[in-house]
């Protein structure tokens, strides 16, 4: 590994070092003056070789004899293609191009992709992709993406939780506009406080993130850039109902109020008032919930002074209520007569980027990203009582630049986090403080052909983690075209908050135990992991239409980690490591566009989750060693008004889980030591009237899987055996709904 890093930092110098053909490009202008076209493009026809002009229109760019064309391009300048025949300084003027006529160009953008160039593995998921489900808040924008595994917490609270690399979302560093924000108080149910309509697009990383956002991540990061006030629709409503009781109305309004200022009120309501249980257990297949959420977005743009800037104030209240049919919270709160549970939440969030481009050298820019909310949340579970008020503060300052060309980029910066918390687990508190101050450092080295490559490291000082100090690295090579080797490895630190990010337990009858040792944080050490990986992606034609194949590769190795121990059936225990813990995820993913504007995705994924528990290593509960997916989406050609029908449908299937306990036990509730194979499918239809109106239909689990008896000792919820963990499939059988878009542009 030393010898790699070696060199691949003395990889630019060698590169430098090639034989080199160097020239000026100008603008050509009738005063025959010498205006320097920096940034334009210059390389060699028909090969990955080429370079960008720096700020005085110099460049520099590899030379082999059989390089015989050099083709220079600027926007807004008619491109000129140059013979070369011997190494010899090329000053060369672009015009600029007028009176050009009127050109139509039709494209259809792919509604999730990968790219060839970055050296990280990151998946671009745009609002089409979004929009083939009813998506009503992120934590259901990962149905149609294979990479990311979405499953019920429990079978009352209805929380959907996400997995990737075989890892929980408290793991995955999740950022709204790459500022952290799903984390501490709101990791079990903060991805579904942000409304789908919102979010514009989804970047998912896969492995060791950047060092500029923190040192958090371990297995990736997932960053939802929000819909711009500038961009999005004037007016945007969408309007759902579902056939388990569940509306929700979402409103966008937009509005332009001086040149450099944009506004945009975002407005997000849900309800569910009506009571289900198919199942006949007497408890909620889905809880009854309201939510209003209220978001407002400021944004300006200045680009002759080269300045930008957003900032956001949002307040969310939601509330849910879940439990025996027949509870009431007025008279049985508190009592044994019936069980029942109540989470009210509180939000109060306010967030702003500023960045700065300078004109005269635009790869030079500044950028400054705060952020505060306020979390609090109240709550019980029966007779277990949990609340949370968690206040965070953060700040992130960051410089981009370039050393002697745009080959080298380097990106550095300070940050700082504050998070206090006050939490009553039962009768007891735990209130703790936390802060950090750290420093980053990025050097990225892209020869504008085969090699791109990303190695960082950031150092922070925090009062309860210590003086560490956070590697990553991030390489991609093409070894022929279409193309992308990648490798990645990289270290993460994290505070486990063991209560705020379990709080699916709470809902049965295990003790909670602290097994501490001593530590900072609930008496337990920080969690410690490495995570390398190695992609392939290929693309190529299949019958002369395109397609792509990936194949990639993860291992987490945890150097600590907070165990959380439910093998007994009466107790959850948390305690530091004490042998291996590691997860490794193999997946395979093939796209295809069959015919014209009919696209499938096929992928497998095989997980091996392995934890050291108290009586020895296990695989981790409720993990499927093998999963199946498959998509498929059909969209009709647009007629002259607009209108077309888009299909989508996803299928899933999941492999046995293992449950946690000992055979015995599970026999005494029914349960053999794994779970049975479950699939599902889930299908969409889209009637396109026009550009701004839509209506759509669909179904999840249309094949109707149900999960039999999901809450264990259900006819004595007091009792010893109560439990509503053991969740490995759907809870409720189909479900049905249509809704509506109406935009205004």
């Amino acid at each position: 590994m030393k010898k790699l890093f070696q060199l691949l930092f003395l990889l630019p110098a060698f590169l430098s070092a090639q034989e080199t053909l160097k020239g000026v490009v100008l603008e050509a202008n009738t005063e025959n003056a010498e205006i320097p076209l920096g940034g334009a493009n210059v390389y060699w026809l028909n090969t990955s070789v080429g370079t960008v002009t720096d700020f005085n229109g110099n460049f520099e760019i590899p030379y082999k004899k059989e390089f015989k064309k050099l083709v220079i391009s600027f926007i807004g300048y008619q491109t000129d293609t140059l013979q070369i025949n011997s190494i010899k300084f090329v000053k060369h003027s672009l015009k600029p191009t007028a009176n050009l006529d009127e050109v139509t160009v039709r494209s259809r953008q792919k509604a999730s992709s990968r790219s060839f160039l970055e050296s990280q593995n990151v998946i671009n998921v745009s609002s089409g992709e979004l929009l083939k489900a009813a998506c009503c808040n992120l934590a259901e924008s990962f149905e149609t993406n294979p990479s990311i595994d979405v499953n019920f917490a429990d079978a009352v609270s209805g929380t959907r939780q996400i997995k990737m690399l075989g890892l929980s979302s408290p793991y995955i560093l999740i950022t709204t506009e790459n500022v952290p924000s799903i984390r501490g108080a709101s990791q079990a149910y903060g991805l579904s406080f942000i409304p789908g309509t919102w979010v514009e697009s989804i970047q998912i990383t896969k492995g060791a993130g950047s060092v500029v956002n923190g040192y958090e991540s371990i297995a990736g990061q997932i960053n939802a850039e929000l819909q711009k006030p500038l961009t999005d629709d004037k007016i945007f409503v969408n309007a759902y109902g579902s056939g388990n009781g569940r509306f929700e109305l979402n409103t966008h309004l937009n509005n332009k109020v001086s040149e450099r200022w944009s506004t945009g009120l975002y407005i997000h309501g849900n309800l569910r008032e009506t009571e289900f249980d198919k199942n006949g257990d007497t408890f909620l297949d889905a809880p009854l919930m309201n939510q209003i959420n209220v978001m407002n977005r400021w944004q300006y743009v200045d680009q002759e002074n080269g300045y930008v800037g957003f900032v956001n104030v949002r307040y969310m209240n939601d509330e849910k209520r879940n439990g025996q049919t027949f509870f009431n919270p007025n008279t049985d709160r508190g009592t044994t007569n019936v069980w029942g549970s109540e989470i009210k939440t509180q939000r109060f969030d306010a967030s702003g980027k500023f960045g700065y481009v300078n004109p005269e050298l635009p790869w030079r820019t500044t950028g400054v990203q705060v952020a505060y909310s306020h979390h609090d949340q109240e709550s019980y579970f029966g007779l277990n009582d949990y609340n949370i008020q968690h206040t965070s503060l953060y700040a992130n300052v960051l410089y981009n630049s370039i050393i002697s060309d745009s080959r080298h980029k380097i990106k550095t910066g300070l940050s700082a986090t504050y998070d206090g918390y006050e939490e009553l687990v039962y009768s007891e508190n735990f209130n703790r403080i936390e802060n950090s101050i750290g420093a980053f450092f990025e050097y990225n080295f892209d020869n504008l052909g085969d090699l791109n490559f990303s190695a960082g490291i950031r150092a922070d000082v925090h009062n309860r983690l210590g003086t560490f100090i956070t590697p990553r690295l991030h390489v991609r090579y093409t070894p022929w075209e279409k193309s992308a080797f990648r490798l990645s490895a990289g270290r993460g630190k994290r505070s486990a908050n063991i209560f705020a990010e379990n709080q699916q337990f709470f809902a049965s009858s295990r003790n909670l135990n602290i097994l501490g040792s001593g530590g900072a944080i609930y008496g337990l050490d920080p969690e410690i992991a490495w995570n390398y990986g190695v992609s392939y992606l290929q693309g190529f034609n299949l019958f002369t239409r395109k397609a792509d194949f990936i194949v990639d590769f993860y291992r987490t190795d945890f150097a600590n980690q907070v165990v959380v121990d439910w093998e007994n059936p009466q107790q959850i225990n948390f305690y530091n490591l004490e042998g291996e813990s590691y997860a490794n995820n193999f997946q395979t993913e093939f796209n295809y566009n069959a015919f014209e504007h009919f696209d499938m995705r096929l992928a497998y994924k095989y997980y091996d989750v392995q934890t050291t528990y108290l009586d020895g290593k296990k695989q981790k509960p409720l993990t499927p060693n093998h999963r199946f997916f498959a998509n498929a989406s059909y969209e009709t050609q647009f007629s002259d008004a607009g209108r077309n029908w888009k299909f989508d449908a996803t299928f899933n299937y999941l492999g046995e889980q293992r449950f946690p306990s000992n055979e015995g036990y599970l026999k005494t509730i029914g349960l053999s030591e794994f779970s049975p194979s479950v699939s599902t499918l889930n299908a969409q239809i889209t009637r396109v009237f026009s550009p701004n109106f839509e209506v759509y239909i669909g179904g999840e689990n249309i094949t109707n899987t149900k999960q039999d008896n999901p809450i264990i000792g259900n006819e004595d919820p007091f009792g010893s055996t109560f439990d509503s963990t053991y969740v490995y499939g759907p809870i409720f059988g189909s479900m049905y709904y249509a809704g509506l878009r109406y935009r205004i542009n």
